[in-house]
């Protein structure tokens, strides 16, 4: 595996040598550290190792027969060729795989492409086949480069121009150029929920001829002398004169090496000093937090919005989303370490509404897509960090958005009071007290069903998966999903002291399932009890040591239960069914491998745990860096026995955002065994009044 990585990362270096010498400190870059190849075999992430640069819908990359949801599988030998578009680790068998791209010898589409060697980086991808054919890609903001090095004369391409991940091509109008093809696809997106169209333009170097083969079908001929050919390509979401704008005439050494800067750039954000095997796992993890959601608006702002009409923007338009999911971690990491992304996503999210959202996706979108609900969450978190969001422009629409939830299972009773709470705090910043008030009741009316549905934990259903109509979780996954008022949710468990016996049981009888995300905040419920050292050692736990997992999919406990470690540096990195969802489970250990969970989104609190490494620094963007040390490190010690920030002691176990991008320093002491007086004074969810009793 080892070998397979440095291969690739060996071309990017002498690409960056060639230019000017700008690889001397590469050897130590975060470039160097990632492994595309993590969670690119089986249902272990979803994952795939195609040529990618931050938050670009376009990703080249390979094809293979048999596949996964993105596309790839690591084991696989056989390739179909390589396709253009994805989403990182969804669900539905996957979104994306457009414009499928085969290269071939004596014009034979039938051509058996066998991997032989192949290896890759951020940005880069290249393999060599058994038949001699060599396939080298890399991309930049929509515009990628495929380069072809054939064994003999008389090779080309065969383009499918309806290819797409489980057959959910749609419709399609193209040109056929002198040395091009231009046009436009429709395509299904995830779960056949909507439809989204990428507008292309692919250029041909030392072509000869393009022939139709078959409907939406092409083979693209050499010239009759030569031994390579190299395609272009650009895309938009707009139109095929903004996609053609993309395409730039460079080697695609070069394109590479413009495309390691940037993921230089990004995973610099963060800094981390470890072991080494921590640091390769920490930023192969950070890389895979930042593929999505995608900028889709052009240099000029120009975007296609959700109701298919063509608009214009002072800020960049994001779409590709997954809030579902992301929401709970891969976005509060945005908002804390990529601000100049999460800004304008925060802004992208708002306008959604007077478009037409849907919670999942509409007949018009601008790249693959998956779900928005918990969007008003989302909103709610970046005001509360200080991302500007126009509430009263879109209020009617959130209000019937929020009005239209379902309470008809115990899981969605539970989310849609989420959801009304948010509501509630987002009428309160617009000062509309008496609506604020009414949805703040809707919102406390979820202790009625949670008695109702979760109170009883004596039945027989409530480690079913699922039970009762719920999606994806059992009842005692769910009984926890109550962020916004924990308190309360003590309470009704019968106290602290019942609370934390019911947790303990919880952990103790491998109900926790992180292989989804139903339950995943309920790790760090600990910090908001007398107990917070309990979940300095379960994140401890779930990010490297080994752990029981017994759910997958839709199966009930016990089946063939998962015994090891969660995250490995490894093509399968993931438990079995454990997707990576558009970064979500990355960011999760991201957030807590630097020290912080976040508590819950809609409030600008972090809970603190020990790093696993022995110093952190937030690069921030207003110039600001914000240093986590550990003293008396030792990377087995995950327990917090003092904290101070800034020169002073510390006594409460969270920080806010506002902390945080101030700048400064965290010295967090760690030691072997729990001190059992820090941390369990000043709980937030009293201190910032969050609790709704």
């Amino acid at each position: 595996m080892k070998k397979i990585l440095v291969l690739g990362l060996a071309i990017v270096t002498v690409a960056c040598q060639s230019l000017k010498n700008n690889s001397a400190n590469l050897a130590s870059s975060p470039v160097e550290k990632v492994n595309v190849f993590l969670g690119t075999s089986g249902d272990h992430g979803q994952m795939s190792p195609s040529a990618s640069s931050p938050f670009n819908m376009m990703s080249i990359g390979p094809q293979t027969y048999p596949h996964i949801h993105s596309g790839y599988e690591h084991l696989a030998k056989e390739f179909l060729g390589f396709t253009h578009s994805r989403i990182e680790g969804v669900g539905c068998l996957g979104s994306g795989g457009n414009l499928l791209i085969k290269p071939i010898l004596g014009n034979d589409s039938n051509t058996l492409l066998l991997k032989k060697q192949e290896s890759a980086s951020p940005g880069f991808y290249q393999v060599a086949f058994e038949n001699g054919i060599q396939a080298q890609m890399s991309v930049k903001h929509n515009f990628g480069m495929h380069h072809y090095q054939f064994p003999r004369k008389g090779a080309g391409l065969h383009i499918d121009l309806s290819h797409a991940f489980v057959n959910r091509f749609v419709a399609e109008e193209h040109v056929i150029g002198t040395k091009n093809i231009s046009g436009w696809i429709d395509t299904q997106t995830t779960c056949d929920k909507g439809i989204y169209r990428i507008y292309y333009v692919l250029e041909f170097s030392n072509l000869g001829t393009i022939t139709k083969i078959a409907d939406h079908q092409y083979r693209v001929e050499a010239n009759a002398d030569d031994k390579e050919m190299v395609v272009r390509v650009g895309f938009s979401s707009v139109s095929t004169a903004f996609a053609k704008g993309k395409i730039e005439t460079m080697p695609i050494q070069d394109l590479a090496v413009q495309t390691t800067a940037e993921w230089n750039d990004h995973l610099n954000r963060i800094e981390v000093d470890g072991e080494k095997d921590r640091e390769e796992l920490f930023y192969s993890l950070l890389y895979r937090g930042l593929q999505a959601p995608f900028l889709v608006s052009e240099t000029d702002g120009t975007y296609k919005a959700i109701d298919g009409s063509i608009q214009k923007s002072n800020s960049p338009v994001y779409n590709g989303w997954a809030i579902w999911d992301n929401y709970r971690e891969q976005l509060p990491m945005l908002s804390l370490a990529y601000p100049e992304r999460f800004g304008p996503i925060v802004k992208s999210i708002a306008n959604l509404y007077p478009y037409g959202k849907n919670n999942w996706a509409t007949k018009h979108e601008s790249s693959p897509t998956v779900r928005t609900e918990h969007a008003i969450v989302v909103l709610l978190d970046g005001y509360k960090k200080g991302y500007p969001v126009d509430f009263n422009t879109i209020k009617d629409s959130l209000i019937a958005e929020v009005d239209r939830l379902e309470y008809n299972t115990p899981d969605k009773a539970l989310e849609s009071s989420y959801d009304s709470w948010a509501l509630s705090e987002i009428l309160k910043i617009t000062k509309d007290s008496l609506l604020s008030a009414k949805y703040l009741n809707k919102a406390l009316g979820y202790k009625r069903y949670w008695e109702k549905d979760f109170a009883d934990l004596s039945l027989k259903d409530i480690d079913k998966m699922p039970a009762r109509g719920m999606y994806q979780g059992t009842v005692w996954q769910y009984r926890w999903f109550v962020p916004f008022d924990v308190s309360g949710l003590k309470k009704l468990t019968g106290g602290e002291v019942s609370f934390l016996k019911q947790l303990d049981q919880f952990f103790a009888e491998d109900n926790y399932n992180h292989a989804n995300q139903p339950d995943l905040q309920v790790p760090g419920l600990y910090n908001a009890s007398s107990q917070p050292w309990k979940s300095q050692k379960l994140f401890r736990n779930i990010m490297l040591d080994t752990v029981v997992q017994a759910y997958f999919n839709e199966n009930s406990k016990g089946v063939d239960s998962y015994i090891g470690r969660i995250y490995k540096n490894e093509p399968q990195a993931y438990v079995r069914t454990m997707d990576d969802d558009a970064g979500t489970m990355s960011s999760w250990f991201v957030m807590r491998s630097i020290s912080l969970s976040p508590a819950n989104i809609g409030s600008p609190i972090y809970y603190l745990t020990a790093p696993i490494f022995k110093n952190v620094k937030l690069n921030l963007e207003n110039g600001k860096s914000f240093h986590i040390k550990v003293s008396n490190y030792n990377k087995d010690h995950f327990y917090i026995q003092s904290v101070r920030l800034n020169g002073q002691a510390l006594f409460r176990n969270w920080l806010t955002q506002e902390e945080i991008i101030n700048g400064g320093t965290l010295i967090i002491e760690t030691g072997a065994l729990p001190n059992k007086n820090w941390g369990i004074e000043e709980q937030w969810i009293s201190k910032m009044g969050l609790s709704t009793d």
